[in-house]
């Protein structure tokens, strides 16, 4: 089975999010909601579906991916706890232009479009907190339009190391970074596996990175960023 389904009644341990209590929002009477589970690897949405729900993920984490009509895939973007997916949907848009994949056991609550519209307009918190959160999303396409523009592939890969690090995000740069393949981490810097491999190595011997229980970014990634 892709995934499983919990009512609304068992989410105890949905945390409130920037002001907004989630849990009283799922508890209230006549919300469409559910909570959906996501193995690793199985598919939210596919690009091209019909757009009809927008998710927000409460655990683990999302690659966002689109492929061209030749075939060739690009990974666009990585999302954790507390960010949306799918929100396209309120701008209108027909269908899922990009394909949302868990990378690692992963938990979103599902809220009807017509209902998210409701909350938007009725929960000032909460859509006081999701204006915030799609503006950073936009700041963020713009910061990776320059990036691919103006860096090289190993510049590229330090920053994008640094932002699955959480990098100026409140707890530090020292957690251990979500589980990610140098294919993936390829396609979204733009380069070849092998350049990866080739960085990720170098990195390690600069002690910019450490391998224990997984991947450990350290602050001093960023010179690689801000090198001339």
């Amino acid at each position: 089975m892709a995934y499983t389904r919990q009512k609304g009644n068992k989410t105890a341990d949905v945390k409130k999010w920037a002001g907004f209590d989630a849990q009283a929002f799922l508890a209230s009477a006549g919300v469409a909601r559910t909570i959906v589970e996501f193995q690793s690897k199985n598919t939210l949405f596919s690009q091209g579906d019909i757009c009809k729900d927008v998710m927000y993920i409460q655990s683990g984490s999302v690659k966002l991916s689109i492929v061209s009509k030749t075939g060739k895939e690009a990974v666009v973007a990585m999302l954790k706890p507390g960010d949306f997916v799918g929100e396209g949907a309120l701008a209108r848009q027909p269908v899922r232009l990009a394909t949302a994949t868990a990378v690692t056991l992963t938990s979103v609550l599902v809220i009807g479009l017509q209902e998210m519209k409701r909350v938007l307009h009725e929960e000032h918190s909460f859509s006081d907190r999701f204006i915030a959160y799609m503006l950073e999303r936009n700041t963020k396409v713009e910061e990776d339009l320059v990036d691919q523009l103006f860096n090289n592939s190993e510049k590229r890969l330090a920053r994008t190391l640094l932002l699955l690090a959480r990098y100026g995000k409140e707890g530090g740069t020292h957690s251990v970074l979500p589980k990610i393949s140098q294919e993936t981490l390829a396609e979204m810097v733009g380069t070849t596996r092998s350049r990866v491999n080739f960085f990720l190595n170098k990195f390690k011997k600069l002690g910019f990175i450490t391998y224990d229980g997984g991947m450990h970014v350290t602050d001093s990634l960023l010179t690689v960023v801000l090198r001339d």
